[in-house]
């Protein structure tokens, strides 16, 4: 899949992982927008996805330009063991963690921000705190989309939290997340390109509908 290794400076990823559940009723819900990310680039990038069961995973490869093949994978584990898929893909073609990029659901950013970082710690994220576990480190760029966070203050605190990440997106916040999901794809695709600070330089600031 090319050579993985990189510096600080000109980090390029060569697995971007998705994070979601799988089944029907999880799709376009909050928790799933790494999966939609996925799904996304597919469709950009014309590279089919299928199931690989070496890595419990939808998986799927291919050239983005001339010379650049990108791995893009969704476990199929659910969202807490999301860190065995991705062991299993490292370890397959070799990588080290900052070749891989990683996507998924932030309630601590509002709906309309993305955030994109080269290492970090789970923020609360069982799925993040899975491929920390599995992959040994916490240096691994990922891209934080904002969902928000839950509006309920009546309701019992972890239910809330439950309710809000399981919960489908209304009309007004789909129509947002449309082009928070094409904002990714472009951030992503140059961060491709031209390393995952230019991306982060460009995107982390941005704020939809501004």
């Amino acid at each position: 899949m090319g050579d993985p290794s990189s510096s600080d400076t000109t980090l390029i990823p060569r697995l971007i992982v998705g994070l979601g559940n799988p089944g029907k009723k999880y799709e376009r819900t909050r928790h799933n927008v790494g999966f939609d990310v996925i799904d996304q680039l597919a469709r950009r990038w014309h590279v089919p996805l299928s199931e690989h069961r070496r890595f419990n995973a939808e998986f799927g490869e291919g050239l983005v330009r001339p010379g650049t093949k990108i791995a893009l994978l969704k476990p199929l584990t659910y969202m807490n063991r999301s860190g065995q898929s991705i062991r299993a893909a490292i370890d397959w073609f070799k990588l080290e963690p900052q070749a891989v990029l990683v996507v998924y659901d932030d309630m601590a950013l509002p709906m309309g921000r993305l955030r994109i970082r080269t290492s970090g710690s789970a923020g609360g994220h069982n799925g993040v705190k899975s491929a920390i576990a599995h992959l040994g480190s916490q240096d691994f760029p990922r891209v934080r989309i904002g969902i928000g966070a839950p509006v309920h203050p009546n309701s019992d605190p972890d239910k809330k939290v439950v309710s809000h990440v399981l919960g489908k997106f209304s009309s007004d916040e789909s129509s947002v997340m449309t082009d928070i999901l094409q904002w990714v794809g472009d951030a992503i695709d140059l961060g491709i390109r031209q390393g995952i600070p230019k991306a982060m330089n460009l995107y982390n600031g941005r704020v939809h509908g501004e």
